[in-house]
């Protein structure tokens, strides 16, 4: 689509004024969809870095519905792609149309942090990235972008910023052997975080830095068995991205172990 690659030329070239963008693990990325795309977010870059890193693909992602009413992003946003999603309700709707676009192909992003981190560090995910990965059973590209909380500091210095994007190796999330609900989707958005915190710097790495499920991906261990444990110290109960009438699953005795293992 011609607008489309307009698009694209405009955030090639304000990102090449901005700064220079390094990109790793792009073997790593499926030639083509469904598959979820999760990543950090600190900044407004985050989005256009991503947006060109990627190859070409049928691509769909949520934004915050502030935008939806504006007179130019508004428009230009759901013209690439751009699903609205109210971040402080549940928003069935914007879920739903999230899992139409996986099940037509397309690949779908989002940040599961759901809003961009004030303290330039990983802080507390929600569970919209594991409930729509574990309701449409598709893969999951962890991808890391780094320095983008520095360009707005480097361009008041007159400064150009060095952009970087990691994409690690795609994952499914383990088979439970049931539907995936309260403290299990809470250890799926446990284990989505330590798959992207790997790939990050550790001074980005801020709630996620005492991750039982981090620390074994770093001694090169399975993280899933660890997932079912606290990823961070307690946080504030927030209103909930899915579906609040569903109940939360009994205590886990023990960690649970993908189905068909022994």
């Amino acid at each position: 689509m011609f607008v489309v690659s307009v698009i694209r030329f405009v955030l090639r070239l304000f990102l090449a004024v901005m700064g220079s963008h390094k990109v790793t693990g792009r073997e790593n990325v499926p030639a083509q969809g469904p598959y979820i795309v999760v990543v950090n977010h600190m900044s407004a870059t985050d989005a256009p870095l991503l947006y060109l890193c990627l190859p070409r693909v049928r691509l769909r992602f949520f934004a915050g519905e502030k935008w939806e009413k504006h007179f130019f992003f508004g428009p230009l946003l759901r013209l690439v792609g751009a699903v609205y999603i109210d971040r402080y309700n549940v928003d069935r709707k914007a879920l739903r149309e999230a899992l139409d676009a996986l099940a037509d192909g397309s690949v779908f992003g989002l940040a599961p942090e759901g809003t961009r981190s004030r303290t330039r560090q990983m802080i507390p995910a929600k569970e919209g990235a594991a409930y729509l990965a574990s309701r449409a059973g598709v893969p999951i590209l962890p991808v890391a972008v780094v320095n983008t909380d520095l360009w707005a500091a480097n361009v008041k210095r007159l400064r150009r910023t060095a952009f970087e994007c990691h994409f690690g190796e795609p994952f499914m999330l383990p088979d439970l052997g049931h539907r995936a609900k309260g403290e299990d989707l809470a250890a799926y958005t446990h284990l989505i975080m330590a798959r992207i915190a790997i790939l990050l710097p550790a001074r980005y790495h801020g709630y996620y830095k005492d991750s039982p499920a981090l620390a074994a991906l770093l001694r090169g261990e399975d993280p899933w068995p660890f997932c079912y444990e606290p990823a961070g110290p307690p946080v504030a109960v927030e209103r909930p991205l899915v579906n609040p009438a569903t109940p939360s699953s009994p205590p886990h005795p023990a960690h649970p172990r993908p189905a068909g293992d022994s």
